[in-house]
């Protein structure tokens, strides 16, 4: 008996015998999705899109209307995901315009779906051949230790054609039929070695343009105020088409997972995606409320209330500990009965809480443990959050001597490349909360609330 032909088998063969550097999984992410816009941008100055084919795993990955409708596709993707079927194509997230909209109507699938094996893994695979232009993309390798693969040489091509033709033989004879007619259909191949040339520096200068253009100061206090509410305009419409896509996306997950039945593990794959954008909207919907008061020279009016912060604190510890669990990080939560009320505002501190969760935890490594203590303190109730890193039983916040300020708002770490809010903007957001936030490293970062009793309202 043969042995069955995965997605997985060509990449790994593709990647035999190279020298390459490899990344982890969320630079290998955001390679890929650079990489199909010069890719398709490409292929769209070179082809007339008449004639030619492609194959794709596990999502479609080419965006333009003439690529689908002009050429023969084939798309291996997982059992469940019925949006790339023509009478839904309307709900694809990118579908959020009328004008896109009144074109879903008119359009035309070209190309079969097929269902994901397991095997075949869930690394992005793209393949696009016409008688101008060719190329093969995917990111291969194991858990982060990925690699880009950008082939368009004949020999590379060659293999992954065969193994195609082989693997579509092996679980649909009559789209194998179809995929050979394509082939010969097309002829002899001119091989753009132009494409093979420009590929990587456009996906370099790609990459460098996709970094917000935001100004390196070394003093909040030398900014020109000009400068500072441009910046800021900038983050809070970065926040916006960061929240407005991951809205869309939520949406179509409630609805799919309402409509469709699907096995335990594709619906806790979906889950996860749900959990992860709503995360995102979080972060994004932070970043907003904080340029929004950076670029404020008077304070927000003060609209405190009284809240039980513990009850606030173990109503989202669930919450937390499953978000850290999946990183490996577990948290502590140390929490006395019957403490006093504070002064603040209960969702937008919910809000700031995820925050500082999300920014004390970046690039801790797994088996790393966050520490969350509420005590009284005179007049004020004390909140700090500790960490014990992993192999080591001293509890320090993390290391941000590597950091840098973008602004007065962001702070760019680059040995994780994640995006955080300032210490500045954190103190400024906290203290517009009724709280007061000290850091230092044998402690912590901690921050003080006032108690309801003790203050004038």
């Amino acid at each position: 008996m043969k042995s069955l032909i995965t997605i997985k088998n060509i990449q790994d063969l593709l990647l035999q015998g190279l020298d390459t550097s490899y990344v982890d999984d969320e630079t290998s992410r955001r390679m890929w999705w650079a990489s199909l816009e010069v890719v398709q941008k490409e292929f769209l100055t070179y082809s007339s899109i008449e004639g030619g084919f492609w194959v794709a795993s596990p999502l479609p990955a080419l965006t333009n209307k003439k690529c689908l409708s002009k050429m023969k596709g084939w798309l291996w993707t997982p059992e469940g995901f019925p949006y790339f079927q023509s009478d839904n194509a309307v709900l694809m997230p990118v579908e959020h315009s009328r004008k896109i909209k009144k074109d879903s109507i008119n359009f035309t699938r070209n190309y079969k779906v097929l269902t994901l094996n397991r095997k075949d893994g869930y690394e992005p695979f793209l393949i696009i051949i016409t008688s101008n232009f060719q190329c093969l993309l995917t990111i291969a390798g194991e858990k982060d230790k990925r690699t880009l693969l950008m082939r368009c040489d004949k020999k590379s091509l060659k293999t992954a054609i065969e193994l195609i033709d082989a693997k579509l033989n092996q679980e649909n004879y009559e789209e194998a039929i179809n995929f050979r007619h394509a082939i010969k259909n097309l002829g002899d191949l001119n091989i753009n070695h132009k494409f093979e040339k420009n590929f990587w520096p456009s996906l370099s200068n790609k990459l460098a343009n996709s970094i917000p253009k935001l100004s390196f100061q070394n003093s909040i206090k030398n900014h020109n105020k000009n400068d500072q509410s441009t910046e800021t305009k900038l983050l809070q419409a970065i926040s916006h088409e960061v929240i407005t896509p991951l809205a869309t996306i939520r949406t179509l997950i409630s609805s799919t997972l309402r409509k469709y039945d699907m096995d335990e593990s594709m619906r806790n794959r979906i889950i996860q995606i749900d959990n992860e954008c709503n995360e995102q909207i979080d972060r994004f919907g932070l970043i907003f409320n904080a340029a929004e008061l950076v670029s404020n020279n008077v304070s927000p009016p003060n609209q405190l209330a009284k809240i039980n912060l513990g009850e606030i604190l173990n109503k989202l510890s669930p919450v937390w500990s499953k978000q850290l669990k999946r990183r490996g990080i577990s948290l502590a939560i140390e929490i006395p009965q019957q403490l006093p009320e504070i002064l603040s505002d209960s969702e937008k501190l919910e809000l700031m809480l995820r925050g500082l969760i999300d920014k004390n935890t970046r690039g801790l490594r797994e088996g790393s443990s966050l520490i969350l203590e509420l005590r009284p303190a005179g007049q004020k109730l004390k909140l700090q959050l500790k960490v014990k890193k992993f192999d080591t039983d001293i509890q320090e916040i993390s290391n941000k001597e590597n950091s840098s300020d973008i602004g007065p708002v962001l702070n760019w770490n680059p040995q994780t490349g994640s995006l955080q809010l300032s210490q500045v903007a954190t103190q400024k957001l906290l203290a517009s909360l009724g709280g007061h936030v000290t850091q230092r490293r044998d402690t912590g970062l901690t921050v003080f609330f006032p108690i309801s009793d003790s203050s004038n309202l």
